[in-house]
């Protein structure tokens, strides 16, 4: 059994406040194929992990999804870090909430209390490496320039390279900004090519 974990930006981190956001639709493009390439190389059952959310553990979850008639081995989950997570959202982000983790083949919370505090979400985080294999994520070392200010991609790099000294097997994909403006300009392509058709 094979477990991946997808993470990395939030939406707002990265501009992104509509569903139709074309960054989102490269984003998801690009998970899409991460997630192809590894369920291409066997037939073991495969399961991607993510979190709730919004952004980039949403949309890695959202390309898993999509991608199930297609891959059998396919299986994915979302892991809450707490129990009231998303409560305080608004009624839209709520029901958005829902309406995925209604499609997990599993879904759980790591931590059964209403939120507490930040050591919820640093057990939350040892459990999702201690439970996969290797980690996707959505993030840009470069763009972190900021030393008072950082991203949570930042914090979860940061511990999956410490992770990774303890575990070697750990596996770590990083899809950078150069990546993504490559993908962009593929999907821009590609939408042009479209529109000439018709």
């Amino acid at each position: 059994m094979k477990r991946v974990w997808i993470s990395g930006y939030r939406a707002y981190e990265l501009g992104v406040f509509q569903e139709d956001d074309p960054k989102q639709l490269v984003i998801q493009t690009v998970l899409s194929q991460l997630i192809q390439d590894r369920l291409n190389q066997s037939n073991e059952e495969t399961w991607v992990i993510s979190g709730p959310q919004m952004g980039t553990e949403r949309w890695g979850l959202k390309s898993a999804i999509a991608l199930k008639d297609d891959y059998e081995q396919l299986r994915v989950s979302m892991l809450l870090p707490f129990a009231d997570f998303g409560q305080n959202w608004n009624e839209d982000n709520q029901l958005r909430l829902s309406a995925i983790r209604e499609q997990m083949d599993y879904q759980g919370t790591v931590s059964n209390q209403p939120y507490q505090g930040p050591q919820q979400l640093r057990n939350y985080q040892r459990f999702m490496f201690e439970h996969s294999d290797e980690l996707i994520l959505v993030f840009d070392p470069e763009q972190e320039l900021n030393p008072d200010q950082h991203s949570k991609p930042f914090w979860d790099y940061r511990a999956a390279q410490k992770y990774q000294e303890t575990q070697p097997t750990y596996q770590i994909t990083l899809v950078t900004m150069d990546q993504l403006q490559d993908a962009a300009e593929e999907w821009a392509q590609r939408q042009v090519e479209e529109h000439d058709e018709f």
